[in-house]
C-alpha cells in the first residue's frame, strides 16, 4: 500500500511540475475530464493574419460626373421624331444673294413643336440640305440608307383666311 500511494503521489507531481513549468496540463487517471479551450473566433484568427503582415486591400471606384447618366436607359422608347410625314413648312425667309443664310419654320403636326432650321441642321433622322424660295430639300437617313425628300411651302387659297 505504502508503494502505491508512492506512486500516486509522484504523478501528481510531476503532473503538477509539468503544468506550473508552462506544459501541456498532464491527465491523471481518475480525475475529472478538463473542458477543451473555446476554439479561435473568426476575428481572432482575421487579426492573427493581420500581425503576420498580411495586407488587406480595398478596391475604390469613382465615377466622373461628365459620364452618362448610369440609371439611364440605354434603350430609346419610342420613334425618332419628328418624322417627314409630320413636317409643315410654315416659313421660308430666302435670300438670294447668299442661300446659305436662308432659314425655313418647319411645324410637327402631331406634337405641335415648331423648328426654325439652316442648311447643315438635323432634325432626328432628317439633314436640311437645301433651301429655296417655295421648298425645303431634306436627306432622310434610314437603315444606313439615304434619300432624299422635299417639302413644299403651301400657298394660301385666295377667299380662305
Amino acid at each position: 500500500m505504502r508503494l502505491r500511494s508512492a506512486l500516486t503521489w509522484m504523478a501528481m507531481c510531476a503532473g503538477l511540475g509539468t503544468v506550473a513549468c508552462g506544459g501541456e496540463e498532464a491527465v491523471v487517471p481518475g480525475a475529472p475530464a478538463s473542458e477543451p479551450p473555446p476554439p479561435q473566433t473568426e476575428m481572432a484568427a482575421t487579426e492573427a493574419e493581420v500581425q503576420s503582415g498580411t495586407e488587406l486591400l480595398r478596391e475604390v471606384f469613382t465615377y466622373t460626373a461628365s459620364g452618362r447618366d448610369p440609371f439611364e436607359s440605354l434603350l430609346r422608347t419610342g420613334g425618332v421624331r419628328p418624322l417627314l410625314e409630320d413636317l409643315r413648312v410654315t416659313a421660308i425667309n430666302f435670300d438670294a444673294r447668299y442661300p446659305g443664310g436662308s432659314v425655313a419654320v418647319l411645324r410637327d403636326t402631331t406634337v405641335g413643336k415648331r423648328y426654325t432650321v439652316r442648311v447643315g441642321d438635323e432634325l432626328g433622322r432628317l439633314r436640311i440640305t437645301a433651301i429655296r424660295q417655295d421648298e425645303v430639300l431634306v436627306m432622310i437617313e434610314e437603315f444606313g440608307v439615304e434619300r432624299q425628300s422635299s417639302l413644299r411651302l403651301r400657298r394660301r387659297q385666295e377667299g380662305t383666311q
